[in-house]
């Protein structure tokens, strides 16, 4: 049963929803055919999946680029969209699911949640499954929370609101400004299963994208989607339960 506070909570977000209402041509946007995965003994993706995630999009500068390079190399990635951006910006973010890629939600505008707290918290994720709807015409079902900070709050937060919330196993450090050969050799650390946090405004994480794919497919992983795992992940400090799988 839903509590009171949790209604309250859901008032206030709606009210915030209200304000954010606009209208976007073309707001539904259809993934690229997908060619059926290959996780059979010996085939290419022989020794599994990992999770290519790109957080604080869209990106003007970067996006269109990261996505060629992405698809160039035959790579499928998660792409975690802040709410304002994509609002700004919502071809940028149809474009990703064009090109075979996942959208999930990274908050309305960036903050640090557990500083924030509730109602503005949950009105940050709320207000940007709104935004990501209707730019997408889907609603997210992944979220990442800004600097990987979470909390018990926040997690009933994305809990009341059906989505499953991922960390990593793998930090680019590219929002440091890790060089090209750092990112690609953090990106080597991947295990099946695992998850990189990169960032889709780093050139150098654009530029890493054709040596990952190298990588990958010499170690027989391909990049999957990203789902729940009832496993316990170590990661960004934390326990989480999201996972890489096929897609």
């Amino acid at each position: 049963m839903i509590s009171y506070a949790r209604r309250i909570q859901t008032a206030v977000a709606a009210v915030a929803l209200a304000a954010l209402a606009f209208v976007l041509p073309g707001a539904s946007a259809q993934a690229a055919p997908v060619s059926p995965a290959h996780g059979h003994p010996g085939g290419p993706c022989r020794n599994g999946y990992v999770g290519l995630t790109y957080d604080d999009g869209p990106t003007v500068a970067t996006r269109q680029a990261l996505l060629t390079a992405l698809r160039s190399a035959h790579l499928r990635a998660t792409f975690f969209e802040i709410g304002q951006n994509a609002r700004a910006n919502p071809e940028l973010t149809r474009a990703a699911l064009r090109a075979g890629m996942w959208v999930g939600n990274h908050t309305y505008t960036h903050p640090n949640l557990p500083q924030i707290g509730d109602p503005a918290a949950f009105e940050e994720i709320a207000s940007t499954q709104f935004v990501l709807q209707r730019v997408t015409g889907r609603a997210p079902t992944l979220f990442r929370p800004p600097f990987g900070a979470t909390s018990d709050v926040v997690r009933a937060d994305v809990a009341s609101l059906d989505l499953l919330e991922v960390l990593w196993t793998v930090d680019s450090r590219d929002w440091a400004g890790a060089s090209t050969p750092d990112i690609i050799a953090a990106a080597a650390t991947l295990q099946p299963g695992g998850i990189i946090l990169m960032h889709d405004w780093v050139q150098n994480s654009v530029d890493a994208v054709p040596a990952i794919a190298s990588d990958l497919a010499s170690r027989g992983l391909c990049a999957g989607r990203i789902a729940f795992t009832p496993r316990d992940i170590s990661g960004a400090g934390t326990i989480f339960h999201a996972v890489a799988v096929e897609p």
